[in-house]
């Protein structure tokens, strides 16, 4: 199995084009994770809270507009 200190190690070895590639791929990657946890959170109303305060508080007054 290979450890996060061999990755890391690997990583460092990468010719400035093999990195490019690698980070491209990771950001890519990472950005796919993200979405679904993203979507596992949202599936489990789990910002229904937020919501719920959120609408009370512009409700209430209680915001700032953006511009």
């Amino acid at each position: 199995m290979t450890t996060v200190l061999e990755i890391e190690h690997a990583v460092t070895r990468l010719s400035e084009q093999e990195f490019a590639h690698f980070r491209d791929w990771f950001e890519e990657f990472d950005a796919k994770m993200w979405d679904k946890q993203f979507e596992r959170d949202a599936k489990s109303d789990k910002f229904d809270k937020l919501a719920k305060q959120a609408i009370a508080d512009f409700r209430a007054g209680r915001y700032k507009e953006v511009s």
